[in-house]
């Protein structure tokens, strides 16, 4: 294909992903999908090669291929249907993040695309609201496990199968409610696919989609080359696993011959009894954003970003744990650190590429009870954005997402409409970003006050170790988490189940981003 044909489909597919990622924004219910836009969407071909992976979670998007691998291996979806996973062992990531899978055309048993869409419900049952709160020590304490199954047959959601779910769950309203924005989201991107057979037609929109893949399948392999031949080791820790405050080490070896690289995660520790094992699609997940970071181009981000790359991840250890162990903090926590140890073995080959430690965490929180004003249940959930870090270019930003996560926060009218929750302090924590020539960018205080009896938990990670500077910039400062009652400040840890009553709250401090450079002397 010529340039201008290859930018014409790249826009013509992401179009696709783009017009799920607004209807199912727009459609569903919870304020974490609509507000913070935790979902994702993609392309596939009838192969189940990723066409086009949308600008939004990159913790969904690396994992979502092996999600849609099992699906067409163990029940591929045909005309009318649409299947729903969320198993984490079937290359899901944790089981809040449902799903949905269907064929193209619509009504068609001979696929030539699958339209996938996954979205991060705030419950799907388990011991604890949320289905994410530390102290869980097998998935099915986490929640309902969905391996594929036909949640949409001949157009219609299958009333059993959706009674059966909304029975297990803590808001089966709010959750059934997503589903269908979910259901509507695949539609509406069969219906785009639908526009454009009619402009372009069938069969060049199919040579189309192998060209794209092929193209990013290049340029990957480009940037590699530019990377030095070598062997690149790392470490990094995480601080407990909300059972045991013993650190667990993940070591990377990167080699590097002629653009060819492997990843060899051996040495990495086993899995945890705890809820921070991630499961292998995670840790793909992880090192693909990594890698994708050194492209500085725009490109396709579809299967072509990934072919290149030969990961090694060590089965039974904290990076591909087995059933049953406990998943849901590998997805959000541990994924932050896997980042982190790539990008550390990286910085030794490209020093002036790879920035300074981002807050390394995604601070997850999770609120949860009976709300007074209607008596039903809720489940707050939400992930509380840190300092990112310095780099060559300039300073970090605050009060960001970084790595693998890219939702945004709940803004406090939404947050108090929905939930009997009080925002009593928002704002960024100065002082928070490590000094530098460029400085890290600041972490975020955050107070939410409960007005009825509710259980929390807190998911989080860099209390401990601070994220770190390069090139002789300074560290970020450290996370912190307080439970407030009256004028009483009790410090929490970094992985807590606790309770809150009344007019208590609960305040965050999340951690700041590494400088970058020696800082330049100020003449008094």
């Amino acid at each position: 294909m010529d340039p201008v044909s290859l930018e014409l489909a790249r826009h013509l597919f992401g179009s696709v992903v783009e017009a799920m990622g607004q209807v199912l924004m727009r459609s569903a219910f919870s304020p974490n999908i609509k507000e913070r836009r935790d979902y994702s969407c993609a392309l596939f071909d009838s192969q189940g090669r990723a066409v086009a992976l949308g600008d939004h979670m990159p913790v969904h998007l690396g994992s979502m291929p092996a999600t849609v691998a099992r699906v067409l291996e163990s029940l591929p979806p045909r005309g009318g249907e649409m299947v729903a996973i969320n198993d984490p062992f079937a290359g899901g990531t944790h089981l809040p993040d449902i799903t949905l899978v269907a064929p193209y055309p619509r009504w068609s048993d001979r696929p030539r695309f699958y339209l996938a869409n996954r979205a991060h419900h705030s419950d799907v049952g388990g011991a604890y609201p949320g289905s994410m709160a530390p102290g869980a020590q097998e998935i099915y304490q986490e929640g309902i496990v969905l391996p594929p199954v036909r949640l949409v047959r001949k157009g219609k959601p299958d009333p059993d199968l959706l009674r059966l779910f909304l029975a297990n769950v803590r808001t089966p309203g709010e959750r059934e409610a997503d589903l269908r924005a979910q259901i509507a989201a695949n539609l509406a991107g069969a219906h785009r696919l639908e526009e454009m057979d009619h402009r372009i037609g069938k069969s060049k929109l199919s040579i189309w989609a192998s060209a794209q893949v092929d193209y990013a399948l290049r340029i990957v392999r480009t940037y590699l080359r530019e990377i030095p031949d070598g062997r690149y080791v790392a470490e990094e820790f995480l601080e407990g696993d909300g059972l045991t405050e013993d650190s667990i080490r993940l070591r990377v070896s990167i080699r590097v011959r002629k653009g060819r690289v492997t990843v060899d995660f051996t040495g990495t520790d086993p899995m945890s009894r705890g809820n921070i094992n991630a499961v292998e699609s995670i840790t793909r997940s992880a090192v693909y954003f990594a890698f994708r970071c050194l492209v500085q181009e725009e490109i396709p981000y579809n299967d072509g970003c990934f072919r290149p790359l030969d990961i090694r991840i060590p089965c039974g250890t904290i990076l591909s744990a087995r059933r049953p162990a406990a998943v849901a903090g590998g997805n959000v926590e541990t994924s932050q650190r896997v980042v982190d140890v790539v990008l550390a073995a990286l910085r030794e080959a490209l020093p002036d590429r790879i920035p300074a430690q981002s807050c390394g965490t995604m601070t997850n929180v999770t609120l949860g009870g009976r709300d007074p004003r209607s008596g039903a249940a809720f489940t707050y959930y939400e992930t509380v954005g840190g300092g990112m870090g310095a780099s060559a270019f300039g300073p970090g930003l605050s009060g960001v997402h970084t790595a693998m996560t890219n939702s945004q926060n709940t803004p406090v009218e939404a947050l108090e409409q929905a939930y009997p929750l009080r925002v009593t302090r928002y704002a960024l924590r100065r002082g928070s970003g490590g000094k530098g020539r460029h400085a890290g960018g600041e972490g975020i205080l955050r107070e939410i006050g409960v007005l009825s009896e509710t259980e929390a938990a807190l998911l989080t990670d860099r209390h401990l170790r601070p994220p770190q500077g390069t090139r002789g910039g300074g560290p970020g400062k450290t996370g912190q988490a307080w439970k407030i009652v009256g004028r009483s400040v009790r410090r929490l840890g970094s992985k807590v189940r606790f309770s809150l009553s009344p007019g208590q709250s609960v305040r965050i401090a999340t951690p700041g981003g590494g400088g970058w450079g020696k800082p330049r002397r100020t003449v008094p």
